[in-house]
């Protein structure tokens, strides 16, 4: 089970809001994490009493008809939230941090989603995708369910961000977007979180180093497979393809595989993988083997010989030739190097 956020409201202005925060927390610790009977439905005001580095969570309203979970480690918040069927919610978010959604499950009958910059989108079947808002952009969305509607949003702070990739990278915000890659990272990110094992913070902060670096891959790839990019991949094909590739990275995996799960000749494929992706399969595949690599190193529990095994390599010396071609170091120099 979870470990429950501390009582404490970041308003404290009145004794009202001190104690539903108090009997919130309570409801909280005696009926668990989600289960079917009610939480207080004053608890959305508490929300953030795990979260001490930021100020302004996700605003949902009425809050009477949402069950929210926070959860802080190594500076990244983690909230869960769950609206129940046949209701209507209003979500709201305006703040210096940066904001992604996972949207697990999710149908409405009517609703609007909006972010600065972009048209608002009426959506109405969203589970399984993805949302991003950048700091300082206002995000709003309504809902009238139709099916119970289950969202993990992260709070990444963007100094935390900026350590692990180019400062001068500008996130662009996307709405109801589909990234494989980027959702089994953010979801190992918020496990990691959520889990009261001690990991090591070499291996959150590697986690987090990924995520930064698949956010911004991310947002290159939506402008190279927009409606104006011609000849690549579909959307259910760059599914398929990716979530194969992911799942069997530490194995030999064949072009004639993934073109069949894409429906197309090999030589079609290939060409259609590379206006997606900008680059071959095989090159993707590698670079997605030393991601995981780089993750796996940073936890010193693991030997070089167990990741290299772990991922597919036979021998230490193909695994470090592969290892140096990506990142231009050997493991052993990653490892050291890595804050």
């Amino acid at each position: 089970m979870m470990t429950p956020p501390s009582p404490r409201t970041l308003d404290t202005s009145s004794d009202k809001a001190r104690t539903l925060s108090h009997v919130a927390n309570q409801d909280l610790l005696h009926e668990g994490y989600f289960k079917q009977s009610e939480l207080r439905s004053d608890f959305a005001t508490a929300v953030s009493a795990g979260c001490d580095l930021f100020d302004t969570t996700v605003h949902i309203s009425p809050s009477d008809l949402v069950k929210r979970h926070c959860t802080q480690r190594y500076g990244i918040v983690t909230e869960s939230i769950y609206a129940p069927t046949r209701s209507r919610i209003e979500i709201r978010y305006d703040a210096p941090v940066h904001l992604l959604v996972l949207y697990e499950d999710g149908v409405r009958r009517e609703g609007e989603t909006s972010i600065d910059e972009l048209p608002p989108s009426t959506l109405r079947n969203f589970a399984n995708k993805l949302t991003f808002v950048p700091a300082g952009h206002f995000y709003r969305e309504w809902h009238d369910t139709s099916t119970a509607i289950r969202m993990t949003y992260l709070y990444l702070s963007p100094t935390k961000l900026h350590k692990s990739i180019d400062a001068d990278t500008a996130y662009a915000p996307r709405a109801f977007f589909e990234d494989p890659i980027l959702w089994a990272t953010a979801t190992k990110l918020k496990h990691v979180i959520e889990s009261n094992q001690c990991e090591s913070m070499l291996y959150f902060d590697a986690l987090a180093s990924v995520l930064a670096h698949e956010l911004s891959r991310s947002g290159r790839e939506l402008a190279r497979t927009s409606p104006t990019s011609r000849g690549g991949l579909a959307s259910w094909q760059r599914r398929a393809v990716i979530g194969y590739i992911e799942e069997h990275l530490d194995e030999r995996v064949s072009l004639i595989t993934l073109a069949r799960l894409a429906r197309l000749s090999q030589h079609h494929f290939c060409r259609a993988f590379k206006q997606s992706f900008g680059t071959p399969p095989q090159g993707y595949l590698l670079q997605r083997r030393i991601e995981r690599a780089k993750v796996l190193l940073s936890d010193r529990a693991n030997s070089i010989t167990d990741v290299a095994l772990t991922l597919g390599y036979a021998f230490n010396s193909s695994f470090t030739l592969a290892f140096r071609k990506i990142t231009g170091q050997t493991p052993s120099e990653f490892r050291r190097n890595v804050t």
